[in-house]
């Protein structure tokens, strides 16, 4: 599985509002500086998000942009899955045909299938609070670290 840029643009967009939730709306400038992300590029990919589900804005000069919904209830699967769709896709357009190409092609199906199941699972266990968290507990130890 490869992760796009625009994937990890979102999933850096995702966290970052995560952050505010849900104390205030973030600003497109705000989460362009913080993430460093093309402003342009940034408001197609909020738009994107808004349209997804995953969040709502405000216009007006106290405006901006903050989920949808708790980050407790946004997975990293769902996120991922959103914007790339399935995790594998197998082509069958390597087989040759006629029956045992049909039966190689379900074999390797199922297993793809499987991976993806697996995937989901591992993913979708993790929340953006769950990320929030970790981001917490890695920036305390940055922080306690000392170098003689």
């Amino acid at each position: 599985m490869k992760i796009s840029y625009k994937a990890e643009y979102v999933l850096k967009i995702m966290l970052d509002l995560t952050e505010n939730y849900p104390e205030s709306l973030a600003h497109v400038d705000e989460i362009a500086k913080r993430q460093q992300i093309p402003r342009k590029y940034l408001e197609q990919i909020l738009l994107f998000l808004k349209k997804g589900g995953f969040l709502e804005s405000k216009k007006g000069p106290l405006g901006g942009y903050a989920l949808s919904r708790p980050p407790k209830e946004i997975t990293l699967g769902e996120v991922i899955r959103f914007v790339e769709g399935p995790f594998l896709s197998f082509s069958s357009a390597n087989f040759a045909t006629g029956r045992q190409a049909s039966l190689i092609r379900g074999v390797f199906t199922e297993i793809w299938q499987e991976m993806n199941e697996a995937m989901s699972q591992v993913l979708d266990r993790y929340s953006f609070e769950d990320l929030k968290q970790h981001v917490s507990r890695l920036c305390e130890k940055q922080t306690l670290t000392y170098h003689i």
